[in-house]
């Protein structure tokens, strides 16, 4: 495939994939969803690549998925609204369910979707000063796949998704379980390409199958049916509309997300001085 949104390169048993719209931060739209897609056939249709690694060029991993709707999307259709959340979903557990071990290189800001997507890679790597969050709640949108509450503890999560933080540490995220290992942002490339040919040495197929024995642990304890009906909730929380939701929305298909950002700031702002 030729790709517009990523860049793909196999480098000896890895497969590498990075994310490639540095002017967006590496926002993910339906463009991009189509193109991981591909990299993912291809990686994991090529008996060369043993590892899939995952990185976002430019000054960050991914700010989550892109809020602004592109030209053709019917905001007001929850035919089509579900039919996205689906799609960004099904993505997000490809790297979970792939048959091949997935790292995440991640750096600067590891939000929303792309946070979820990097929870959902078997390991991560964050480079020092990364931040990482699922911001949603604050502008009354929801998370896509649900995976917080399987990585780390019930506190931590309730924590993140209520607040609607974007600022927890790289050491935070050490500590919560979100990733392996935090290195200088210079060592981050090396980092994860050293742990994916440690893990590229071993057996393919003890690989392969000790990963499938791990994720069918979790689906047993019913991971993939919670993250199913936690979908659910994200897509009843995106179609109810308050006059929140509402302002914030036209404001971001009017003027763009800096703005509709902007807004929603103030607003807090005015609610704290006159309560």
């Amino acid at each position: 495939m030729t790709y517009q949104t990523i860049v793909y390169q196999v480098n000896g048993p890895l497969g590498l994939i990075t994310l490639n719209r540095e002017h967006k931060l590496n926002a993910i739209d339906q463009k991009m969803v189509e193109e991981l897609n591909g990299a993912l056939d291809e990686a994991e249709g090529d008996q060369r690549v043993r590892v899939i690694l995952l990185q976002g060029a430019g000054k960050a991993f991914s700010a989550g998925f892109d809020l602004e709707p592109g030209e053709d999307a019917d905001t007001g259709n929850e035919n089509a609204l579900r039919e996205e959340l689906t799609r960004d979903f099904n993505l997000i557990m490809r790297f979970w369910e792939s048959p091949k071990p997935t790292i995440a290189a991640v750096h600067r800001y590891c939000l929303g979707g792309g946070f979820e997507i990097a929870l959902a890679c078997d390991l991560t790597v964050a480079a020092q000063g990364c931040r990482f969050g699922e911001p949603e709640i604050r502008f009354g949108s929801a998370f896509v796949a649900l995976m917080l509450p399987w990585v780390c503890g019930p506190k931590q999560t309730r924590e993140l998704l209520y607040t609607g933080t974007k600022d927890v540490t790289a050491d935070q995220a050490l500590d919560y379980g979100l990733v392996n290992r935090v290195v200088p942002p210079e060592r981050l490339h090396d980092e994860a390409v050293q742990l994916g040919m440690e893990i590229a040495r071993n057996d393919t197929m003890a690989v392969q199958l000790t990963k499938r024995a791990i994720n069918r642990s979790y689906n047993t304890a019913g991971l993939r049916e919670a993250l199913l009906q936690g979908l659910e909730t994200g897509i009843r929380i995106e179609t109810t509309e308050t006059d929140e939701s509402r302002q914030f929305n036209d404001i971001l298909k009017k003027q763009g997300t800096r703005a509709a950002m902007k807004w929603l700031d103030e607003r807090l702002n005015t609610e704290q001085t006159t309560g």
